[in-house]
């Protein structure tokens, strides 16, 4: 490990015991239950996951980025665990950010008051069967205004369902991937304690990209060191 990232490393360890043994980022949270349907028609993307149809159990963590006090508006995050993405015992994990949608916004997290007014994005990029881009979730049409609050997401969960496209971003095209449904808070665990790591629990041929991996991956351990929570599966 280099001397940076240690540093990152410490950093995150230290935010994470100083917000009450919670994420060093995105420390104020829900987690929600739901699934991912992969049609599998299209053009072939040459990953076993997206290529054939399947339905896949998701547990996800929607935060706020800075656990700033509402009204303010504060970057919001959607973490994903699709279950046995790649086979039994095999998940994916990806961490998506609120973003905009253009070709440059897509990498830049923006503040938010309504955690359906806009995509979330990876910021950074993704390889997707030797593709190189940025995955997003976007809000389904008919997507119900959420206020951007951990309580507020849960609320309206335990009404109806709130649907995602994931798509996956190079150049101006967004192609579509997978439909993202949420149907409710998950029912094990507190929000601190699920760990979300997307360079652990990669699938092949479809990963993030090498651009600041080793920070990253610093920074995660460190954020679970701090909070004592175990490294994902």
């Amino acid at each position: 490990m280099t001397a940076l990232e240690r540093a990152a490393f410490r950093t995150a360890r230290t935010a994470a015991r100083r917000r009450g043994l919670r994420p060093a980022l995105h420390p104020s949270g829900v987690l929600l239950s739901g699934r991912v349907a992969v049609s599998g028609r299209g053009p072939s993307w040459g990953v076993p996951w997206l290529d054939a149809p399947g339905s896949y159990e998701v547990t996800a963590r929607w935060s706020r980025a800075a656990g700033l006090p509402r009204p303010l508006p504060d970057g919001t995050g959607l973490a994903l665990r699709v279950r046995d993405a790649g086979g039994p015992g095999r998940p994916l994990d990806l961490l998506l950010t609120g973003s905009g949608r253009g070709r440059w916004t897509r990498h830049v997290p923006l503040p938010r008051t309504s955690a359906t007014a806009g995509p979330y994005s990876t910021l950074l990029s993704y390889e997707v069967g030797g593709r190189r881009g940025v995955l997003a979730a976007f809000p389904a049409p008919g997507a119900p205004p959420v206020p951007a609050e951990p309580g507020a997401v849960a609320d309206v969960l335990t009404r109806r369902t709130v649907e995602f496209v994931l798509c996956f971003g190079a150049g101006t095209a967004w192609r579509p991937l997978a439909r993202l449904t949420l149907d409710g808070t998950a029912p094990d665990g507190r929000p601190q304690d699920q760990a979300y790591d997307p360079y652990l629990n990669a699938l092949p041929g479809f990963g993030p990209g090498e651009r600041l991996r080793a920070l990253r991956t610093a920074a995660y351990a460190g954020s679970r060191a701090g909070r004592g929570a175990q490294p994902p599966a």
